[in-house]
């Protein structure tokens, strides 16, 4: 099966995607593109999955970068790839200004944003999910890029497929943390039921990158948990009962 790859105008001609789960070699409930080591999937099959990302990135395995991703707003800057079979770094984004680096970055609900400044040669790519995104991991993106010369008013970010608003529910304490930030912050919540609400997680992400005075953000639109052909969803494998769930990968290299 063919790789079903999503890309952004504003981040071409850079290669980047994200990807679907189209075109994998896992299956049961990892069918498809499975690229997340983490996951209980069969080792060797996510490295086969991992390959053909790479390669559809014109790129060896080797230079595809992913990194243990623990919801915190650390970014790691890297100008070589890791050695094989050293730890991937422990942070929720990446960036270079370095040729022959794939950034990668898992989700299965989360926020998957790619960034680029075209004109000083430097990319990033973030992990955001709500708590990352309000501890500040897009805005630590962005300050990692102008570190190696990047201008955040010519760069731009694309969030890509993620959890929408109509199917995120969430309970009162989660709004409350987010009013204790900024009682702006309401406007991304609406009622749900029985005293329940839906969070904006992309709305939120796009919010907090243009306050931040990019030169352009965008969502790809697509929601993870609508639509089980093309995206895995953590959320939907909890309500389905699935045991574990699929990691998609969003990607890009200069």
């Amino acid at each position: 099966m063919t790789l079903e790859i999503l890309t952004a105008d504003s981040l071409s001609p850079l290669r980047h995607g994200f990807f679907t789960r189209s075109g994998g070699a896992s299956s049961g409930i990892f069918s498809g593109l499975n690229c997340g080591p983490g996951s209980s999937d069969q080792s060797e099959t996510v490295r086969t999955n991992r390959a053909r990302v790479a390669q559809a990135m014109t790129l060896d395995a080797a230079a595809l970068v992913t990194p243990n991703q623990v919801h915190s707003a650390n970014v790691a800057t890297l100008d070589t790839c890791p050695p094989t079979g050293s730890p991937p770094p422990q942070a929720d984004a990446m960036v270079t200004a370095k040729q022959g680096i794939i950034l990668g970055i898992l989700t299965a609900d989360c926020q998957p944003v790619l960034f680029a400044d075209h004109a000083s040669g430097v990319i990033g790519a973030a992990h955001a999910g709500w708590r990352g995104a309000l501890d500040g991991i897009l805005e630590n993106t962005l300050a990692a890029m102008e570190a190696l010369g990047a201008s955040r008013a010519s760069t731009c970010a694309v969030i890509g497929p993620c959890i929408s608003q109509r199917a995120y529910e969430v309970g009162p304490e989660f709004l409350e943390e987010f009013m204790d930030h900024d009682t702006g912050y309401s406007r991304f919540f609406a009622n749900g039921r029985d005293g329940r609400y839906q969070f904006d997680l992309p709305g939120f992400g796009l919010h907090r990158l243009r306050a931040a005075g990019i030169a352009e953000a965008s969502w790809t639109g697509h929601c993870t948990y609508s639509d089980p052909r093309l995206f895995f969803s953590y959320r939907r494998s909890v309500h389905e009962g699935q045991a574990d769930y699929g990691r998609l990968i969003s990607a890009i290299r200069l």
